[in-house]
């Protein structure tokens, strides 16, 4: 070892776990495992996934202990420290000139306004990074560490084009940094955020050439249309794409999937076929659906699951009704799929939210604000009880992203709020019919 020790603090042992068997204690400090040095959680998974491992640790004196544990290859250690990635979470160092961040109104909670873009939270969690801001000798470890699948925007793989839409300096080299992954045999995602004028036409077909050449690493690759709130004042004139722009999009994609026999490899995003005012592909169309998170075949995925449980379920011992809200793109295709409940005692009264937080041109659900939902639907709500999507909500919280909380909202309407799973049919509907129950019943 050599240069600066990383001494990364244990915040807590588990209990019963290898770690506390052996001895090791909170407030120690794990400086490294077979004499390497430990970077971050991608090095601590690596480093420790043997049967036999040497750990070096120091207690809060600096004294060192050196402390060999044997155990299964999948055996956790039982350590807890500061931070899961172990490390600061890397921030965006791009100025993209579509960037959602941007455009956001000014006043809200801190954590709205965070750009990350770090490599590890792609493999982790499936974030989409750029790549922009990991230097030759971290991008070195990626491919040393054989970190795979990561989810990759793109956007062009022109490096002009690129570079002019993220305005940095190091856009240029995304097809050496694809290429090198490739040549590793290491599996990414790929997105591509649409512009009109920008990197659509031309630019786009050049893009899904040079990023089928990389096939099989390059598992998939998801269009995506640009969005834009009306908070844009003093940033780069882009417009939103037209009905008719979707269409030679939609057009694109589904012919170069069939001109190279690339039925999973490419695809538009629902939002894309719900601009262009096409039906939704059928289920098939999606493969293994691994680009859900980028909102590829969501509905399709959710519809399944949702009349999957919908033929496992009784009608109610009576009747109720319940209001539902929704963004403006799905909002036609959740009423008719909530109708269908109406045979089991379920009536759902659908209402479809224009945002006017961020804009008319923003249609999605999960940037529906309560306040939006008080303005437009209070004077209209006919049930018992509101339902909204979770995807509403700030994740593993009450929160919407215009400060309002689910309490908040409950008691401006009158009436209860319950958040359902927005990407899970299955959950949606075993939810739905707890809550219609438990409503009859009051």
């Amino acid at each position: 070892m050599g240069g600066v020790v990383i001494r990364h603090v244990i915040t807590a042992v588990d209990s019963g776990s290898l770690a506390e068997r052996a001895g090791v204690r909170s407030g120690w400090y794990l400086v490294a495992i077979n004499g390497q040095d430990i970077k971050d959680v991608v090095d601590y998974e690596l480093f420790t996934s043997s049967e036999d491992i040497l750990c070096r640790f120091e207690d809060e004196a600096g004294q060192p202990y050196d402390i060999r544990i044997e155990k299964e290859v999948w055996e956790p250690l039982g350590l807890n420290f500061t931070s899961g990635l172990m490390s600061p979470v890397r921030q965006c160092a791009n100025h993209c000139v579509f960037c959602f961040i941007d455009q956001m109104p000014r006043g809200h909670r801190d954590t709205l306004y965070f750009k990350d873009d770090d490599w590890r939270l792609s493999l982790i969690m499936g974030n989409y990074v750029t790549l922009t801001n990991v230097s030759d000798r971290e991008f070195r470890r990626i491919l040393d560490r054989r970190v795979a699948p990561l989810y990759i925007s793109v956007h062009a793989t022109d490096g002009g084009v690129r570079r002019e839409m993220m305005r940095s300096k190091n856009a240029d080299l995304i097809m050496e940094r694809l290429t090198a992954l490739h040549e590793h045999k290491l599996t990414f995602h790929c997105q591509i955020v649409l512009c009109p004028g920008l990197n659509d036409g031309k630019v786009l077909e050049k893009s899904l050439d040079d990023l089928y050449s990389l096939y099989p690493s390059a598992r998939s690759v998801a269009v995506v249309p640009v969005g834009l709130t009306r908070h844009r004042q003093g940033l780069y004139p882009l417009t939103p794409l037209t009905r008719e722009q979707a269409r030679e999009a939609i057009a694109m994609v589904e012919g170069f999937a069939k001109e190279h026999s690339a039925k999973d490899f490419v695809y538009c995003s629902d939002e894309m076929y719900m601009r262009a005012e096409l039906p939704l592909p059928g289920f098939d169309y999606y493969g293994d659906f691994e680009q859900i998170e980028n909102g590829v075949g969501l509905f399709r995925l959710f519809e399944d699951g949702f009349n999957y449980a919908l033929e496992e379920q009784k009608p109610l011992n009576g009747r109720i009704t319940i209001d539902a809200v929704s963004g403006k793109a799905i909002s036609g295709n959740m009423a008719r799929l909530l109708s269908g409940l109406t045979e089991y005692g379920i009536d759902v009264k659908h209402h479809m939210v224009e945002n006017d937080f961020f804009g008319s041109s923003v249609t999605v659900s999960g940037l529906v604000t309560a306040g939006d939902i008080i303005a437009q639907c209070k004077d209209k709500l006919e049930g018992k009880a509101l339902i909204i999507p979770s995807s509403m909500l700030r994740e593993r919280d009450d929160i919407f992203l215009d400060g309002m909380r689910v309490p908040q909202l409950a008691e401006a309407i009158d009436r209860p709020v319950y958040p359902l799973p927005a990407d899970d049919g299955e959950a949606f509907v075993k939810a739905l019919f707890e809550i219609a129950e438990r409503l009859l019943k009051e």
